[in-house]
């Protein structure tokens, strides 16, 4: 199964009882695990987690800390990308070049590098005064 099927298989499982926008996210770290995530919302909405966050946490529960591709699936128009925070997480544990596939359920597909999504992203090496 491919990572966006596995996002889109997963999808199902969102708990989206406010917006009705279910979401499923799929990472394979450089060991091949893959971990899974999806949108879960509540009744202080929109206080939920995304779908790529639920899929980060359980990467790093998990002890992994690198994602070497990652895809995000949601039906929509056109293919659903990461939300402006998750692009951030993203670009923590993704180097230069890491794959974001983003896909919607009609099968349109765009898949950018992580720098494209979030150019000049906020880094450690920020905070360290060094250069990123």
């Amino acid at each position: 199964m491919s990572l966006l099927d596995r996002a889109r298989a997963v999808r199902e499982n969102a708990h989206a009882p406010y917006s009705g926008f279910k979401v499923g996210a799929a990472i394979r770290t450089p060991s091949g695990r893959v971990f899974t995530g999806v949108n879960v919302e509540n009744a202080a909405y929109p206080e939920g987690t995304c779908a790529e966050a639920g899929a980060i946490a359980a990467m790093v529960a998990a002890g992994e800390t690198a994602i070497a591709e990652i895809a995000v699936v949601g039906d929509a128009p056109a293919p659903v990308t990461p939300c402006g925070g998750c692009r951030q997480k993203i670009a923590e544990f993704a180097p230069p070049g890491t794959p974001v596939v983003m896909a919607n359920l009609r099968g349109d597909v765009l898949r950018e590098p992580i720098e494209a999504l979030l150019p000049h992203a906020f880094a450690k090496a920020h905070m360290d005064g060094g250069r990123p």
